[in-house]
């Protein structure tokens, strides 16, 4: 069964990083083919780096998602807050509920409803060129919140409510309760809604398709847009430069989570 099991687990994982090795290596190829690797160079990433209109795309496509996520991670943590001390069982997990649709929907779905939604009002205010950078931005941070909900509302069912009401009877207010005592304790929840809201923002493809105006495009709308003729070799380049950022990052991420665990162990020893 073990022999099995490791089988099964070797075939996943070949499966999943077998296309990005692949993508990783042809992105130095000097032959610009995916038939033979015919030498090593750098000149795709050169290539990628002259391209104003990729990296102008790259660029929107950052700063879209990290204004997105951000402001999804506010309200949601600040609408997590709103759920955990809401007193009418019936009523928060009927808001709990429709917190979650949009993650079941499909992203087509969301879409065309958010394109429908953005239409009706650029009628009611008779506006012409109403798509662009803002409606991106308001559907982004719509299909960003429910995540940021999930991540911070288990912080808040954990949370020991004796140590807020002592320090109110300290002399904090409600507020400052909140932000001394019971903010540092759900900050882990909070870093991992604005993660997943990054994420989810700077992959979106489906939903930005329908929202979006030829004045403002993404990274993920480009490379759509390259498929309608050969892809540039710069693409791969451009897909492997990603990866490796990510997986810095994510290095980076479990040893600083390492070592706060490492460090809190020392202190309590």
């Amino acid at each position: 069964m073990k022999a099995f099991s490791r089988i099964f687990i070797l075939l996943a994982f070949l499966l999943l990083y077998i296309p990005i090795i692949v993508l990783i290596v042809f992105s130095f190829n000097e032959s610009g083919s995916l038939a033979e690797f015919s030498g090593f160079s750098l000149e795709w990433y050169k290539e990628l780096f002259n391209d104003s209109e990729a990296l102008t795309a790259l660029r929107n496509s950052l700063v879209l998602a990290v204004l997105s996520s951000v402001i999804a991670t506010v309200i949601g943590t600040f609408g997590a807050l709103g759920l955990y001390r809401m007193k009418n069982k019936y009523i928060k997990g009927s808001v709990t509920a429709v917190t979650n649709i949009p993650m079941m929907n499909p992203d087509i779905v969301t879409g065309v409803s958010m394109m429908l939604l953005f239409v009706a009002v650029a009628g009611i205010i008779s506006s012409k060129s109403f798509f662009g950078f803002g409606t991106m931005l308001i559907a982004h941070v719509t299909f960003s919140l429910p995540y940021v909900l999930l991540s911070v509302m288990p912080r808040f069912r954990q949370l020991d409510k004796s140590l807020s009401e002592a320090a109110q009877d300290l002399g904090c207010t409600p507020l400052r309760a909140f932000f001394k005592v019971e903010l540092p304790q759900i900050v882990p929840g909070i870093v991992s809604g604005l993660m997943l809201g990054f994420t989810m923002s700077l992959d979106d493809f489906v939903i930005s398709h329908f929202v979006s105006s030829p004045d403002f495009q993404t990274l993920p709308l480009y490379v759509y847009n390259q498929t309608a003729h050969n892809v540039k070799f710069s693409m791969y380049a451009l897909s492997a430069l990603i990866v490796i950022v990510i997986l810095v990052v994510l290095l980076i991420a479990n040893f600083a989570g390492s070592f706060g665990e490492r460090k809190t162990r020392r202190k309590r020893g």
